[in-house]
């Protein structure tokens, strides 16, 4: 009977273990998330401050050429600022799959943990019903 109590109180802390592994995993994602958005925040910046300059370059460079800003030229400038908008949409949209994905495995960590934890606690169980049936057993 001494091992059916043993083996129950090992297999609830195994569950309690498993559901704390769970839970840490899903927060390690969770921050991995955070992460992310503030790299694309970053990367965002960035991305906005170069445009930026090589738009001022280019329109100096017009402008020293003696060359109005129209036709060809405003036609560049436009290309770059919607070029700017596209890479800027492109970030965002990696980043969020990303973001997502880290948000799928913290669920997906919770729900294995807790998938474990219930195993365990099966376990324990069938453990002190095996304790108790062997008492019985030998009680008779």
């Amino acid at each position: 009977m001494i091992g059916a109590i043993l083996g129950y109180k090992g297999n609830q802390a195994a569950a309690k273990q498993a559901q704390a592994v769970g839970e840490f995993n899903a927060r390690v994602a969770e921050n991995e998330a955070k992460i992310l958005q503030t790299k694309k925040t970053s990367e965002d910046a960035n991305l906005r401050k170069a445009s930026e300059r090589t738009i001022a370059t280019q329109r100096v460079a017009t402008a020293a050429s003696g060359i109005e800003m129209s036709g060809s030229a405003l036609e560049a400038l436009k290309d770059s600022y919607m070029n700017t908008q596209m890479d800027a949409l492109n970030l965002a949209y990696a980043s969020d799959i990303e973001q997502v994905a880290k948000a799928s495995e913290a669920a997906l960590s919770r729900a294995e943990g807790r998938a474990k934890a219930s195993a365990y606690k099966t376990a324990s169980y069938q453990s002190l019903l095996e304790g108790a049936e062997k008492a019985a057993t030998y009680m008779s």
